[in-house]
């Protein structure tokens, strides 16, 4: 979805409202699970134009501790200013910069979700994981398992066991 800024630039004060069902698999983002909705709107104040988005979607995999498929809901707040060229290079995670007074509604949404992609997609946040030895799900049950003693300390653990 393109939208038309062109209003927006030339001190229009009417608002652009935003709710649109994004496509993204065109993006090949395997990750997302079902529709990534967009709401919010574009408007001009003070000659400034501006962009208030919530973007919310779910991602779905299998949790890196433990194995077990996770589905994550995922909500993200996008304010920005719309400029149609930076003088200062330095400052652009506050802009998007448009061409044509167009943005890209599409691409702008897959850049925003690729960055805010956890890098651990964990079923819990103390998901205990699998045991190293026999393989169990240490959030459903303990194992019998002992932890091996680094050979350097067996003469200690000797001296505990004697008492």
């Amino acid at each position: 979805m393109k939208i038309d800024l062109t209003g927006l630039f030339n001190g229009s004060t009417e608002t652009i409202n935003i709710d649109y069902i994004v496509d993204l698999t065109d993006f090949g983002i395997s990750e997302l699970n079902d529709e990534v909705r967009a709401v919010g709107s574009a408007y001009s104040k003070a000659d400034v134009v501006y962009l208030d988005l919530d973007i919310s979607y779910s991602i779905k995999g299998q949790c890196d501790r433990c194995a077990e498929d996770v589905i994550k809901n995922q909500f993200l707040i996008i304010n920005r200013i719309i400029a149609e060229s930076l003088q200062n290079e330095d400052d652009d995670d506050n802009y998007i910069v448009v061409d044509n007074r167009e943005l890209d509604l599409d691409g702008f949404i897959c850049e925003e979700i690729l960055l805010n992609l956890p890098s651990k997609l964990l079923c819990k946040d103390d998901c205990k994981g699998l045991c190293a030895k026999c393989g169990a799900n240490l959030n459903v049950n303990k194992c019998d398992c002992k932890k091996e003693v680094d050979s350097r300390m067996s003469a200690l653990l000797q001296l505990l066991e004697e008492d």
